[in-house]
């Protein structure tokens, strides 16, 4: 005798519909979020080559008098996209959990080396400008190369950008530097000033930069490595009393619409023309008005840059990581989760 559905069958339907429906989008998520990313560095690629090589951008690969450069930066936009979408393609069983933190290790080692870039290239320049400012200079380096550290340019390729990618390196072998580290620097380098004002009477305009220096990378800088240890202050009225999934809508649709969103508003305005709030002070090697101060605040104009550039690549991250709970990804336990550390 046959028999029609149970009703279990029928409660198990709407089920598999749900599943299937979950693995439909996750490749949508993951295409979205990798996308995001690899046109970030896209735009970085793509504004190096038109305001520092002066290519004429990709705009005008569309005109009448096409330049073969222009092509070129068209290509910097879509091949990456391409990239993304193949590589999703070929791994269609990897989870948004797994690309997630993927993206959380990529801005942990990007801060890290961030935070060795600021610690070595303000100790150097702050010893430079000491050097300079009591007349030793010249003595310990030679007459040409004193005259040439007097030179912003000069001191930011030969000083400043070595450390830098000194410090890319560092990150990539250690995780020793953290926050706490940089803030007893802020400290000592606060101390320092008062006791030679007080005591010994003196004072320079670099001892006050290197401060400010500091001071502003672990504002900026940290931001991502908070976001990733889920420690930014929340309007918690409602948001504590939502259900997971609740949590997971609420920090979806906010990264798509308020985190990322914002994240590009700082990059394109900021480095959309050569005079803007950030490419025009890293084009100039822009200093203060104080001679002997610390030739450091083009790089505070960088420090925007870090902020978005961090923001945006761990704001995709948080995207997957709550967009893998509401896809109901099995293995992923986002209370169990070990975020990246810095």
């Amino acid at each position: 005798m046959s028999h029609g559905p149970s009703d279990d069958d029928n409660k198990s339907t709407p089920h598999v519909s749900h599943a299937s429906h979950g693995t439909m989008m996750v490749p949508a998520f993951r295409i979205f979020a990798l996308s995001m990313v690899a046109l970030c560095f896209s735009y970085l690629v793509s504004n190096y080559l038109n305001f520092w090589w002066n290519w004429p951008g990709p705009a005008t690969a569309f005109s009448a008098a096409g330049d073969m450069r222009a092509w070129i930066q068209v290509l910097v936009y879509l091949a990456p996209i391409a990239a993304v979408a193949l590589q999703v393609q070929r791994t269609p069983d990897r989870a948004l959990h797994e690309d997630s933190e993927m993206l959380s290790d990529i801005t942990a080692y990007f801060i890290r080396a961030m935070f060795w870039a600021v610690m070595l290239v303000g100790l150097a320049d702050m010893m430079v400008s000491f050097l300079r400012v009591e007349g030793m200079l010249e003595s310990v380096v030679g007459k040409q190369l004193a005259s040439d550290l007097g030179r912003p340019a000069f001191r930011g390729n030969a000083v400043h950008f070595p450390l830098i990618g000194l410090s890319l390196v560092i990150a990539f072998f250690t995780r020793t530097l953290g926050f706490t580290w940089l803030a007893l620097l802020i400290v000592a380098a606060e101390i320092q000033i008062v006791i030679a004002r007080f005591i010994f009477s003196y004072e320079q305009a670099f001892m006050a930069d290197l401060v400010r220096f500091w001071y502003g990378a672990l504002f900026l800088f940290a931001s991502a490595y908070t976001l990733i240890q889920e420690g930014h202050v929340r309007v918690d009225i409602l948001y504590t009393g939502f259900t997971e999934r609740g949590k997971a809508w609420t920090n979806t649709l906010g990264s798509t619409f308020l985190g990322i969103p914002l994240c590009w508003v700082i990059l394109g305005t900021g480095m959309w023309g050569k005079s803007n709030t950030i490419t025009g002070p890293l084009l100039s090697f822009e200093v203060t008005q104080s001679g002997y101060g610390l030739y450091v605040k083009y790089l505070l104009a960088g420090f925007l840059l870090v902020f978005a550039v961090s923001m945006l690549i761990e704001f995709t991250s948080y995207l997957l990581r709550n967009a893998a709970v509401l896809l109901h990804e099995p293995d992923y336990h986002p209370d169990l989760e070990e975020h990246a550390k810095i």
